[in-house]
């Protein structure tokens, strides 16, 4: 149907611009309500896009995919996501159940504190995902990381495969040397290719339980929700993602221009 394929690929924010089009390109007039209706028995919904940045290869994408699924995924080794986060104090307001006709309040504050946090996710066993905080990130803490997992998670004599994207200080010669010297061998993903990375979405669930809606007095307040998340909450909820948290990758396309 032409009507449903010009909206599959223009997104209009008021209804009522729909209404106009399709007045002037067909001839027929819908009230706003009408076409509500309309649009959720034909399968549309009112929700927000989802970006995908524009300079991503497809095939790059579609070339790590199988570069994982041959190599890696079959590999016996461990395979480690790897990936930085920068959570901040300031408070994450999101959507939630409230009573029709009232507004929730929810204190709020700026702070720009942070936590700057590495962590590596194994789809093995989610609920013992590795993490470390640190003053800044940096090649330098990289290092650190990568010798907090050794140490105290893999015999130094084990090869460990690491997956992570390609930030300078991910391929700098101090992050690449000690990596040998720790029998590590990185994996990087395609440039603009978060969906590749499987601990993304675990950076999302930590905010769904920490950060959403929830005002942080402190400081302290704010790391301690977050060391209780990956020490008391994610093993009780690990369970439960193994279907959200996974790797079954789905290849972004350029988006439409219209």
């Amino acid at each position: 149907m032409q009507l449903i394929e010009h909206l599959t690929e223009k997104t209009y924010f008021h209804t009522r611009q729909i209404v106009a089009y399709i007045e002037t390109e067909f001839g027929v007039s819908y009230t706003v309500a009408g076409m509500n209706k309309w649009l959720h028995h034909h399968g549309f919904s009112y929700k927000k896009p989802k970006g995908v940045p524009h300079k991503l290869k497809p095939e790059e994408q579609q070339a790590f995919i199988e570069y994982y699924n041959e190599v890696l995924k079959s590999n016996n080794a461990p395979v480690l996501f790897m990936d930085a986060v920068h959570p901040t104090q300031s408070t994450k307001l999101s959507y939630g159940w409230i009573r029709k006709g009232q507004d929730k309040l929810i204190e709020t504050t700026g702070s720009r504190t942070r936590v700057n946090l590495i962590g590596a996710l194994s789809l093995k066993d989610i609920s013992a995902t590795i993490t470390d905080t640190y003053e800044t990130i940096d090649g330098e803490s990289i290092v650190r990381f990568f010798w907090k997992l050794k140490k105290e998670h893999y015999p130094l004599e084990q090869t460990v495969h690491i997956v992570l994207d390609g930030a300078a200080y991910h391929r700098s010669e101090m992050v690449r040397n000690a990596a040998k010297v720790l029998n590590v061998e990185l994996h990087y993903l395609p440039p603009y290719s978060p969906n590749l990375n499987p601990i993304e979405r675990l950076w999302k669930v930590m905010n769904e339980h920490v950060r959403n809606n929830v005002y942080f007095p402190s400081k302290a307040a704010f790391t301690s929700a977050i060391k209780t998340f990956f020490d008391v909450t994610l093993p009780e909820v690990a369970g439960s993602l193994v279907s959200r948290i996974t790797d079954n990758f789905q290849i972004l396309k350029p988006a439409s221009s219209s």
